[in-house]
């Protein structure tokens, strides 16, 4: 797969409550309480793959995210429950998986 291209959230900002997801661009948001990641491409190609490869994600898991695309980006926003003070453990793995996908985890 085509590894994006860069990542507008620069590496090792680790929301508070987020185990692992921050440290590659996810940033926690207050109200409502969200993570979100914005990823770049160098094309539509490489893009179109990731946002495949999400969809499979998604359904393993059962967390479906908001998305927002254009050519060569993707903006990925997990919510949490309502009520909720942190993020669902399936929503914490989704954006594990999602870093995976992106190979931030790969070094």
């Amino acid at each position: 797969m085509t590894e994006p291209t860069s990542d507008s959230e620069s590496p090792g900002r680790l929301p508070e409550g987020a185990k692992g997801s921050g440290a590659y661009g996810w940033r926690r948001r207050e109200r409502p309480l969200r993570l979100e990641r914005r990823l770049e491409f160098a094309n539509y190609d490489g893009l179109r793959e990731f946002l495949d490869r999400t969809a499979d994600l998604s359904e393993q898991i059962g967390i479906y995210p908001n998305l927002s695309f254009g050519r060569t980006y993707v903006n990925l926003t997990l919510f949490a429950d309502e009520g909720e003070q942190e993020m669902s453990a399936e929503a914490q793995a989704f954006a594990d998986g999602v870093d995976e996908l992106a190979g931030a985890g790969a070094g």
